[in-house]
């Protein structure tokens, strides 16, 4: 019975947080991004609920000519609440490239024996880590030599190489 519960529990925790990772059997161009059901819906979402509710009673509060004070500091409070989802996000988001950097600088050192060019930029690196080892070193090349953007990198990739551990 408290198998049968946690097995649940865990299946609905995975749905909610890896959406399209735990559903992804194979990725592509097409398919690559992710949308996390608890962050772009539930936070994002019920913070967007939270700032027009605190606007629309501001508003109403000044139409009426009642206190501010409580309204303002709602509406303050939920705005900080937005800040912070993004900056928490964009910080994650920051280890992420991180990682995908020194990954990306010892495949390639694997397979040249270089490190990548240090022209190469984070973007250009975060798509490179789609492309399979026999394009890798060809595509990297091309893409300092062309100032390639993440996008057309991505496009010029043949074979992909699914990255399900991004999100």
């Amino acid at each position: 019975m408290v198998t049968a519960k946690l097995f649940c529990q865990h299946n609905l925790i995975s749905l909610i947080f890896r959406f399209k990772t735990t559903n992804m059997k194979e990725q592509n161009f097409a398919n690559h991004s992710q949308i996390i059901p608890a962050y772009h819906f539930g936070l994002l979402g019920g913070i967007l609920v939270l700032i027009i509710f605190s606007a629309l009673s501001l508003y109403r509060h000044w139409s009426a000519g009642l206190g501010l004070m409580l309204p303002a500091i709602a509406l303050q409070g939920s705005l900080l609440l937005l800040v912070v989802a993004f900056v928490a996000r964009s910080l994650a988001l920051k280890a992420q490239d991180r990682a995908i950097r020194a990954e990306e600088n010892l495949r390639y050192f694997a397979i040249t024996g270089k490190l990548l060019d240090s022209k190469l930029r984070i973007g250009q690196i975060i798509a490179l880590r789609f492309a399979p080892n026999n394009e890798l070193v060809d595509l990297a090349h091309l893409a300092v030599e062309k100032n390639l953007s993440a996008k057309e990198i991505k496009q010029a990739i043949k074979n992909w190489k699914g990255d399900f551990y991004r999100v």
